[in-house]
């Protein structure tokens, strides 16, 4: 099989570097080039030492058009500029990890319209698609952990979350919560109800149940003092009895490679440095809770790129992403 050539815009971050290491060893792709600006001409080693040995590329502060396949890491608000700066040929498929094509309204530049990479929701179109907005971290486990409850209970009457992220969710750049000496011993909740994921939830999830609404998505979020990953419990009111509600995931889910519905609790660590969602549900009388986890990085950011790259080539979906958890 001819190899499809790859380039990474802003390689040297954390989504740009779990994606160097990702695509290092798919077996159809080959890295051409990793772009950053601050790092033009240093090894790739230099910035992510673990690459020490795997690799002789140079960080460039050229662009070459010339890829298959362009992954932009780059800054929330920073992708759409770059499209517009740029000439994007045509046949170039885009694959974006911010969030300026992922609602709707923002949905089109440079006469391209962005299909929502979120696989287990959107898988066909993203199969036919030469633009695509990979989802957010937090809504990605988010989706996972409701798509087939929205699917099922209508009119939808709400659902109450809680969740912890780990400090790589911030981005790599320093700020007053993303110190060790802040972070260790530490947690915080922060963008209580107001997070920016919420309408790129909101929007996902009416394509499935068109009484849903912003309003409807009480979240909390927490800054955790973890590395990676992201812990969810979801509160749902229902009387359906969990032996049903299994069968709603268990079937919603039999096709998606990616996640694994748990009878018995789940942890962080089973799904840190994979591509995974594990889900876990409880009920207490008529009040369900849906646990779910992830990687933020993988199936939250890189890895979840890597999986629509698959799906848009026409690749068997875990192509380089038969992943170890980091389990000890």
């Amino acid at each position: 099989m001819k190899q499809v050539k790859v380039g990474i815009i802003g390689g040297a971050g954390y989504a740009g570097g779990e994606l160097i290491r990702l695509l290092q060893q798919h077996p159809y792709v080959v890295l051409s080039f990793a772009h950053s600006r601050s790092n033009a001409g240093k090894p790739l080693a230099a910035v992510h030492t673990d690459l020490s040995g795997m690799t002789d590329l140079l960080f460039t502060d050229d662009v070459d058009m010339t890829v298959d396949v362009l992954f932009l890491c780059l800054g929330h608000g920073e992708s759409a500029d770059f499209m517009a700066q740029h000439h994007i040929p045509e046949q170039l498929t885009i694959i974006d990890l911010a969030n300026d094509f992922r609602v709707n309204a923002h949905c089109t530049a440079a006469n391209r319209h962005f299909i929502y990479g979120l696989p287990e929701r959107n898988r066909e179109h993203i199969a036919g698609a030469a633009s695509i907005a990979n989802p957010g971290c937090f809504a990605t486990a988010i989706q996972l952990a409701l798509l087939p409850l929205v699917q099922q209970v209508q009119p939808w009457t709400g659902v109450y979350i809680t969740g912890i992220t780990g400090s790589t969710g911030a981005g790599q750049a320093l700020s007053p919560t993303s110190h060790f000496s802040w972070r260790a011993n530490n947690i915080q909740p922060y963008k209580t109800l107001v997070h920016q994921h919420l309408d790129e939830i909101a929007c996902s999830l009416q394509a499935v149940n068109t009484t849903v609404t912003k309003q409807d998505i009480h979240f909390v979020p927490w800054r955790g003092d973890f590395a990676r990953g992201i812990f969810l419990s979801l509160q749902v009111k229902s009387p359906v009895p969990k032996a049903q509600v299994y069968e709603w995931f268990d079937a919603y889910y039999e096709q998606h490679p990616f996640v694994h519905i748990s009878r018995d609790p789940i942890h962080l660590k089973q799904v840190v440095n994979t591509n995974r969602c594990f889900i876990h549900i409880e009920q207490e009388g008529d009040i369900l809770v849906v646990h779910a986890a992830i990687d933020n990085l993988l199936k939250g950011a890189s890895g979840q790129a890597v999986q629509n790259m698959n799906i848009r080539f026409g690749w068997e979906e875990t192509a380089g992403l038969q992943l170890k958890p980091s389990f000890f």
